[in-house]
């Protein structure tokens, strides 16, 4: 989580220093921040200070309003640089991950070569990945966290960022391969076994990595002997006995076919087939 971990740590003289500049700023709770000028006047330092207290206080949105403050008096300090990352994990921190998403861009458009550039870029897959949350959501969401996650740990592979981004990145690519799933059983228990042996289809070829895959293999046994294909059916049960020998999925497998008399073997020159001949025998031509 982006909680795990801010850009700025203070120590505890810090700590002090930011709830006295809290109590100059609050004016014992009269003071209204957001009043329009209200913060004109206060040096940078100040401002980000009450801005650290608010986060202490779990107001991660007052937070991000004194940090976004800073940014539009000092546009051009060394504070603002500071407050820009700050804002972006602030937003992050109050779940706001369209405002997370752009303070995170802002920083890596204006401080491209900054040490927390490479937490920007992670903040900003953050905002996606971190409202994957559901099989049933819009998987656009998933693509453009793929896409923010793949920028991270090309881009900043030395980082500390770039192991949590791989992680991150299998368990979203992982969550693809689940909706396939999820779509293609849906169209299986309504007897659809073209369709629902297309979805599995994908997630056997685009899906290797996932731990979806043996599962993938037995669903197509079962919709291809449904539609009588039963060279194709083979093939996904030679595969399946070739890497998921010791899955219940092989073992299901196994009985449907020796049921009809049938064995697990690559069979003909179909798409499995082809699957077949470069996992099992290496041949990749």
């Amino acid at each position: 989580m982006a909680g795990d971990r801010r850009p700025a740590l203070r120590t505890r003289a810090g700590m002090v220093l930011g709830l006295v500049g809290a109590l100059l700023l609050t004016g014992c709770n009269i003071f209204d921040a957001r009043t329009p000028g209200a913060l004109d006047t206060y040096p940078p330092e100040e401002i980000y200070q009450r801005g650290e207290v608010e986060l202490e206080r779990g107001q991660a949105d007052d937070a991000a309003y004194y940090f976004g403050e800073i940014e539009r008096l000092y546009p051009y300090s060394a504070w603002a640089k500071r407050a820009l990352i700050m804002q972006a994990f602030s937003y992050h921190r109050d779940r706001d991950y369209e405002n997370s998403r752009a303070a995170a861009q802002r920083y890596l458009d204006f401080y491209p070569a900054e040490e927390d550039a490479a937490y920007a870029a992670y903040l900003l897959a953050l905002s996606y990945y971190d409202q994957v949350d559901e099989i049933g959501r819009d998987q656009g969401l998933t693509f453009q966290a793929l896409q923010a996650l793949r920028y991270v740990i090309e881009t900043y592979p030395d980082s500390e960022y770039a192991r949590s981004a791989i992680l991150k990145f299998d368990l979203a690519f992982d969550h693809l391969a689940a909706k396939e799933m999820e779509i293609g059983r849906f169209y299986l228990a309504r007897g659809n076994f073209a369709a629902a042996a297309n979805r599995f289809r994908v997630v056997v070829e685009d899906f290797q990595t996932t731990t979806h895959t043996a599962e993938a293999l037995h669903r197509l046994v079962e919709a291809y002997l449904s539609l009588g294909l039963t060279n194709e059916a083979q093939t996904a049960g030679a595969i399946l006995g070739y890497n998921y020998q010791s899955t219940e999925w092989y073992q299901s497998s196994y009985a449907l076919l020796t049921g009809q008399g049938l064995e697990m073997r690559a069979v003909g020159d179909n798409w499995l087939a082809q699957i077949y001949r470069q996992m099992v025998r290496g041949e990749w031509i």
